[in-house]
């Protein structure tokens, strides 16, 4: 199993969908202390954080002053906590009206595993095994927990880079796994959805969905689809490319920021110009296993 960082939030977000398929949760637009005791008692409150929504957390973009920059960061001060992930995120200063900026923040994510456990009555890692990991047969897990039992959403998911890979595949095929509806399609569409605007690039990143990345469409290919990615620090990726029926898994351990982001150059370097090699005859084959240099790269082309 690989510590799979950040890209453990694309997997919370589908907890989140499932919890609003099962109605569980309304919808986005429900309030974050909507989730809690309305006896609960947080600091710094004010009309902006009443405000703050479902959505506002899974677009990043919650207000609130939670970052990660450096070890004095609210970051590196929850992850040091063995209790009270919630009440440390919901008593931050809001310095915007959410909705409205977007700021990296695992916090909200965290945030997300009490909001889950407060409406489905299980945390959020064993409301994905029943849920998520059971229907794609993915039994090799283990998650970092506080000692309350929380799961640390953000970041705190081990797996096996093939069944990262899974995952990936269920959504390149809309949420579906053999035959079954496992993820609602139409969440699969909202969380591809460019929710926040980064900019125009022929490469890399281009916006933000719900906890998804959003890159731009292969540069030389014949569509206009863009691809979608979770991201983790150290270079943990799942790529899913619709274009080219191709998820590409990435684990890595890598120390720096430059060699962290090589793998998104490397897929428009090397592997999408790859896809665009594979013959007619080798896609008689159910899927492919595209070899590259690096062991710990993968790429399933179906």
């Amino acid at each position: 199993m690989h510590e799979q960082q950040s890209v453990s939030k694309s997997f919370t977000s589908a907890a989140v969908g499932l919890a609003i398929e099962q109605g569980k949760i309304s919808g986005v637009e429900e309030t974050v202390l909507g989730f809690f005791d309305d006896d609960l008692v947080v600091e710094n409150l004010d009309e902006r954080k009443q405000r703050m929504t479902l959505e506002d957390l899974l677009t990043m973009r919650s207000g609130t002053d939670y970052h990660e920059r450096g070890p004095d960061s609210p970051h590196f001060q929850l992850n040091a906590l063995p209790t009270g992930w919630d009440r440390f995120y919901l008593d931050r200063p809001m310095l915007r009206v959410p909705g409205t900026f977007f700021l990296y923040d695992s916090g909200a994510v965290i945030l997300s595993s009490s909001m889950l456990k407060n409406r489905t009555g299980m945390h959020a890692d064993v409301y994905m095994d029943r849920f998520l990991f059971a229907p794609l047969q993915i039994e090799k897990k283990f998650w970092f927990k506080n000692q309350e039992g929380h799961p640390h959403t953000g970041g705190g998911l081990h797996l096996r880079p093939r069944d990262t890979a899974r995952f990936g595949l269920l959504y390149l095929q809309g949420g579906r796994w053999q035959g079954e509806q496992v993820v609602p399609e139409e969440w699969v569409r909202e969380s591809f959805h460019k929710h926040v605007d980064l900019g125009e690039k022929r490469t890399g990143t281009i916006g933000y969905g719900y906890w998804w990345w959003i890159l731009a469409p292969d540069p030389d290919g014949e569509g206009e689809q863009n691809i979608y990615a979770a991201m983790g620090f150290r270079a943990q990726y799942i790529f899913v490319i619709p274009e080219h029926d191709m998820v590409v898994v990435v684990n890595g351990d890598t120390r720096s920021s430059t060699d962290q982001s090589k793998p998104i150059g490397f897929l428009y370097s090397h592997i999408l110009p790859a896809a665009h090699h594979i013959t007619l005859s080798q896609l008689d084959f159910p899927s492919i296993l595209l070899e590259f240099p690096s062991p710990s790269v993968m790429a399933w082309k179906e």
